[in-house]
């Protein structure tokens, strides 16, 4: 007997419904899987684990389908008599993607639906286009979504960085740096993704892209004056070209790593924006004092600007002449004085 669409329907259906029935949990925790935890191994616990992830994964991976379907046929504004959008109804039909992550399906699925022909999406996924193409960026980020092995917020990093990069990668390094991008992003997230483009200009640009590259950021890397704000602290705005931060991140990285008590072992309880603020406060004053030690034996060189009656700073120098010479000559002693003045200065500042 053959199979019939509406027979496939039911399997797909029942066996949905059975995945999330062993999955089930009431507040306590109850269900199929609360109530075999505690008797698992440690390895079957990890092995239940990666089954879960996979679960997941295929899961989301269906999702941007289905929402691609329903984008295709425009079921998100029939509905609703021409009036709604593919986010909404995604929210609206996956509460969980409500706290994160309903965005990111909508666009991604919208973007796949718009590049297809008419009538062309329900065969088996995109026949025609862009996403069809193995060989454009699109083309390779469908593959690996549809798998379940990237998430719709990966695709969407990729394809924006691949927008990016055009007009600044020889044309043959294209599935190359499509690829690099997810792998790496993969590892690490699409923040780690996003900032791979540099050394990807500078394997795979454009003879001359990198160097045209890095003369554009650095026109644009700034440093803003200090401005004190309601609380006290001194505000500060910064960006940087990848090879500033790079550096700057090289150098505070280290230093702002949580620092147990010496004494009492307790954890560094400090956040990491202060541990990091602190870091570059030490570089900073490192720095200062090896200027300083290079200058002069006193430290760094201080231009110091004191106010004061000539009379009332002669006084605390009995040696030094009256300034009431009453010829209009200049004392004999002022030179001694200012000496001896310009060096306790000197020596307050340094000591």
């Amino acid at each position: 007997m053959s199979k019939t669409p509406g027979t496939d329907v039911a399997r797909l259906r029942a066996a949905l419904e059975g995945a999330r029935d062993a999955l089930a949990s009431d507040g306590s925790g109850a269900g199929p899987l609360g109530d075999v935890l505690p008797r698992l191994s440690g390895p079957e616990l990890a092995e239940l684990m990666t089954l879960m992830d996979d679960v997941k994964a295929r899961a989301a991976a269906r999702q941007v389908r289905v929402t691609a379907e329903a984008a295709h046929r425009g079921e998100f504004t029939s509905a609703r008599r021409g009036v709604g959008s593919v986010h909404s109804w995604v929210r609206e039909h996956a509460p969980s993607l409500q706290q994160d992550g309903a965005g990111q399906v909508g666009q991604l699925a919208q973007d796949v639906a718009c590049s297809v022909p008419g009538g062309l999406w329900s065969t088996n996924g995109p026949a025609a286009g862009a996403y069809a193409d193995p060989g454009r960026p699109e083309g390779i980020v469908w593959a690996r979504v549809v798998t379940g092995e990237i998430g719709s917020g990966l695709a969407l990093t990729a394809l924006k960085e691949m927008a990016k990069l055009a007009d600044q990668l020889r044309p043959e390094a294209v599935p190359t740096v499509a690829k690099a991008i997810l792998d790496h992003g993969v590892q690490w997230g699409p923040a780690e993704a996003r900032r791979l483009r540099p050394h990807l200009i500078a394997m795979f640009g454009v003879e001359g892209e990198f160097d045209d590259e890095q003369k554009r950021l650095r026109k644009s890397a700034y440093l803003t004056s200090p401005r004190i704000n309601d609380a006290d602290i001194t505000e500060y705005r910064l960006g940087m070209t990848p090879q500033q931060a790079a550096t700057l991140e090289a150098v505070i990285g280290p230093l702002s790593k949580p620092s147990p008590n010496d004494v009492t072992g307790e954890r560094d309880l400090r956040p990491a924006e202060q541990r990091r603020a602190e870091a570059l406060a030490a570089v900073c004053g490192r720095v200062s004092g090896e200027d300083a030690e290079k200058t002069s034996p006193g430290g760094a060189s201080t231009t110091l600007h004191v106010g004061i009656d000539f009379d009332d700073l002669l006084a605390d120098f009995p040696e030094a002449e009256t300034t009431d010479t009453g010829t209009g000559t200049a004392p004999t002693q002022a030179p001694t004085v200012t000496c001896q003045l310009a060096l306790a200065l000197v020596r307050g500042v340094g000591g």
